[in-house]
């Protein structure tokens, strides 16, 4: 039976979107493509006329997963408290994918990295336009260090196992980045 386009494309998005929380909660390589499909309701025979390989998959996941995660905008302090959140810390399935997959990046094929490298510009971008206080020449490095801060402080929080520890990193690092905007915005 042939599959029209448009079930063809619901098919595919929702693998992307199977798979990215999938990778997110267990890593790239603790998933299986079977695993993947099978979640998604589909056949694994079906898996090649989506992509050509399990790199294809995490790269393409990636980039579908960076492109959603870019919605928003707006009040940067809101997007701070929600991200340095317990709540997000506790979900790594359905949270942020580069707290959640940037140490294994580095291990994954050239497409897949240059995802990420999309991913963190425009990132980057839309921190530095969510501070319109901040001095122009101030933006970059207040965008960087504040992202770097915050995917660090979820990385940590996620790898301890002593919960007031956890919560203390997160909420110190909000204090941290809270600060810092702070003091680009007076000068």
């Amino acid at each position: 039976m042939k599959v029209s386009r448009e079930q063809m494309s619901e098919n595919r998005r929702r693998i992307l979107e199977v798979a990215s929380r999938l990778f997110r909660d267990k890593g790239f390589d603790a998933v299986s493509v079977a695993e993947v499909m099978k979640a998604a309701g589909l056949t694994h025979g079906g898996f090649y006329g989506h992509f050509a390989s399990k790199d294809d998959l995490i790269a393409q996941t990636l980039a579908h997963v960076l492109a959603l995660d870019a919605d928003g905008g707006g009040d940067f302090r809101a997007y701070v408290d929600d991200y340095l959140a317990p709540r997000h810390r506790d979900n790594a399935a359905g949270g942020c994918p580069t707290a959640g997959l940037a140490a294994a990046i580095r291990h994954q094929s050239p497409a897949t990295r240059a995802a990420m490298t999309q991913g963190l510009r425009s990132q980057i971008d839309r921190i530095g336009e969510a501070l319109p206080k901040v001095d122009a020449a101030d933006k970059r490095r207040v965008a960087i260090g504040s992202w770097a801060a915050m995917v660090g402080a979820v990385i940590l929080a996620r790898a301890i196992d002593d919960p007031a520890l956890s919560d203390e990193v997160l909420e110190q690092t909000r204090a941290w980045v809270d600060a810092g905007i702070d003091q680009a915005s007076a000068t």
